[in-house]
């Protein structure tokens, strides 16, 4: 798959959603693909090229990221909710829907209100902590999160490769992949310069509420094959490390016909890394 996706735009009640487009549904394996929180539709654009000839993707700029429009966010069902809305009105059954982080908690949101629009779940290291995390939230705070201290202001794509190339965890990733993050993930400011398309107080505000749906409670409505593909927990005493997974390794028995796939190699960025590799799994997964 080596073609530019079309790029569409749906008004769902909360808000304009960008998605993109590969190929026509119907003539060959249809594919909705969900990113993770401060990410972009075009980050799977690795993934993409390795399917192969005549694949059909959908590409979602989720809610608060990428092209879509940026209110902040004050839970996850806002996300779900958007996205669940522009599956509805392609009225397109995909045969297999990946959710990468968060885009896997959403995904589990998705296929819980429309049970027959997607044949098989891939969640790619979702961010669906352990059931106890939901029945009592911790208080995050999106102001003093980390991530709300990001630098917004930017020349452009190649000033931010430069600057992310040799940190953690941005060098672990093929530099492709990087490109593609940075190149699709600014908009101009107006003033001759880019900002950040996900900027760091909406980035923010998505971890901020990330106990704010609980999913346990839909897995029973899925009778679908889920898949988790899991990377290694990192331990680092008082540091937080992005590239450790926040999946709970018992998560795929939860599911009533899942399946649990550990890639110790890899790292919560595991598409970034070896995005062929994950196109490979998800193809051989479904057949």
């Amino acid at each position: 798959m080596t073609t530019e996706p079309i790029e569409n735009y749906f008004k769902s009640s909360h808000g304009d959603i960008c998605w993109f487009e590969w190929g026509q549904p119907g003539a060959g394996t249809s594919i909705l693909l969900l990113h993770a929180t401060g990410f972009h539709a075009r980050c799977w654009d690795k993934v993409i090229a390795a399917f192969p000839a005549g694949t059909h993707v959908v590409a979602v700029d989720q809610l608060g990221h990428g092209r879509s429009a940026r209110p902040e966010i004050s839970d996850w069902a806002m996300i779900a909710d958007a996205t669940a809305e522009l599956t509805e009105s392609l009225n397109i059954n995909f045969d297999i829907g990946v959710g990468h982080s968060m885009g896997g908690h959403c995904l589990v949101q998705v296929t819980a209100r429309n049970t027959g629009r997607i044949g098989r779940l891939i969640l790619v290291d979702p961010v669906i902590m352990e059931r106890e995390v939901y029945l009592d939230p911790p208080d995050y705070s999106a102001t003093n999160h980390m991530v709300a201290k990001r630098r917004n202001s930017w020349s452009g794509p190649d000033e931010m490769f430069e600057r992310f190339k040799d940190r953690h965890p941005y060098r672990l990733w093929d530099p492709d992949v990087l490109k593609d993050y940075c190149v699709h993930g600014m908009l101009t400011d107006g003033q001759g310069g880019f900002e950040l398309a996900c900027p760091p107080q909406s980035e923010a505000s998505v971890y901020a509420t990330s106990a704010s749906v609980d999913p346990w409670p839909l897995m029973d409505r899925i009778a679908q094959p889920v898949t988790i593909l899991r990377a290694p927990q990192i331990k680092q005493e008082g540091m937080f490390d992005f590239a450790s997974s926040p999946t709970p390794p018992e998560l795929a028995s939860n599911f009533l016909n899942g399946t649990d796939v550990y890639l110790s190699d890899l790292t919560h960025f595991m598409a970034m890394q070896d995005p062929e590799r994950i196109a490979d799994l998800i193809l051989e997964i479904h057949s």
